[in-house]
């Protein structure tokens, strides 16, 4: 929605709309940066004893441990580990593990990110700058619009033709 709004901003000239996108990308940014932290076992964080992507309701599996370039998925049928929503797996053979992928494709996301940022400041900061040297006539001032003095001594005649 966030997007939208950005988008919607810059076709339609609206700096809040661009300014509100931009506070949202740096909500974004933190975000992945803590995705990064939590699938890289940064500090304190472990996926293996951490919930948190889950608040504790449930087992957490990324979509990247069983869809990964090159893993071979293989169930593990009657396991005392399974609970009853989920299956217990067996994964091999990827080309590169998912906490990798979840890693980089935060990355990715962080870089998409700050270049939206420095687009959406810039773009907000022309609207601004536009707004501020518009000036209509008779623009904002008490005094009301003068028109502007001739500067010829020639007088007008009106022009008839005969017909």
């Amino acid at each position: 929605m966030a997007v939208i709004l950005g988008i919607f901003g810059t076709v339609q000239y609206r700096s809040r709309y661009l300014i509100l996108y931009a506070a949202w990308l740096v909500l974004w940014v933190g975000w992945n940066a803590f995705i990064i932290c939590f699938y890289l076992e940064v500090g304190q964080l472990s996926q293996d004893r951490d919930f948190i992507m889950t608040f504790n309701t449930s087992l957490h599996r990324s979509w990247w441990m069983e869809n990964g370039p090159g893993c071979l998925v293989t169930p593990v049928l009657n396991s005392r580990l399974a609970l009853e929503d989920h299956h217990v797996i067996s994964v091999t053979g990827c080309l590169l593990d998912y906490p990798y992928i979840e890693a980089l494709s935060s990355a990715l996301q962080i870089f998409l990110a700050l270049f939206g940022f420095v687009f959406a400041c810039y773009v907000s900061k022309v609207f601004l700058e536009e707004e501020d040297s518009f000036d209509f006539i008779g623009g904002f001032d008490s005094y009301g619009y003068q028109a502007p003095q001739k500067t010829s001594h020639l007088q007008l005649q009106p022009l008839y033709t005969s017909g």
